[in-house]
């Protein structure tokens, strides 16, 4: 297991697979992870704990807004644009294709941009965060 920690909480990694990858989100309420989307990933988000509100959309300027709770799940597919942030503390289980460096990122609250990861600028943030 690896702990990710992100400016808008942190990742637990459960599996790391060749086909797949598991993780847990934890999202601070108020917080949110960046407006993205993913050329070939796809994932699933299933909420265990709180509320977390989603952007979603192929129009950046033209978001809907989903609200879901415990029990309720998200398949977020190639080139949707989205985003969820804490209406509460939550925790959203997401299992997703193996593609770890696919997103792009097109807004974000920590100063964070482009394409990819970047693990070591995430964790300078998470120092810095309330």
């Amino acid at each position: 297991m690896r702990v990710i920690m992100k400016p808008w909480g942190k990742e637990l990694w459960f599996a790391l697979q060749d086909e797949y990858v598991g993780k847990i989100l934890y999202i601070k309420k108020g917080h949110r992870y960046s407006l993205q989307y993913h050329e070939h990933k796809k994932e699933t988000q299933y909420v265990l704990k709180g509320q977390v509100k989603f952007y979603l959309g192929e129009d950046e300027n033209n978001l809907k807004e989903v609200i879901l709770g415990p029990g309720e799940k998200l398949d977020i597919y190639p080139g949707t644009i989205h985003r969820a942030e804490g209406v509460d503390d939550v925790e959203i289980l997401e299992v997703s294709t193996n593609h770890l460096d696919d997103v792009v990122k097109l807004s974000d609250d920590y100063g964070r941009s482009g394409k990819g990861n970047n693990l070591t600028l995430d964790a300078e943030l998470s120092k810095t965060q309330i």
